[in-house]
């Protein structure tokens, strides 16, 4: 599998409360409720990071798991993200900052 660099998508809105986050898509007003877990990812996704990376360095250190199971589900998530809009997933980095 290839890597996967997420970036969450400029037009998302998105608040973090209690270690869980709400994320809007404007384009049609649908919301999502992350958990802990997910909200890591989300917040970590600036599209530099592999998704790989901010697993084995944020959510199997924060929430001590392993990285293969913490991997497929962090896929799921991110998919579906990506379905509706508001993550991106780019097979390089993004450039910059």
């Amino acid at each position: 599998m290839n890597e996967m660099y997420p970036k969450r998508a400029a037009n998302a809105a998105f608040r973090v409360l209690g270690g869980e986050a709400i994320v809007m898509n404007p384009e049609d007003s649908s919301l999502f409720s992350l958990n802990a877990t997910a909200a890591v990812i989300w917040r970590a996704a600036d599209g530099r990071r592999s998704l790989r990376e901010i697993v084995v360095s944020d959510v199997c250190v924060e929430f001590e798991v392993e990285p293969e199971d913490a991997m497929r589900e962090a896929l799921e998530f991110a998919s579906a993200l990506a379905e509706h809009g508001i993550l991106i997933l780019a097979e390089t980095p993004e450039a910059g900052a």
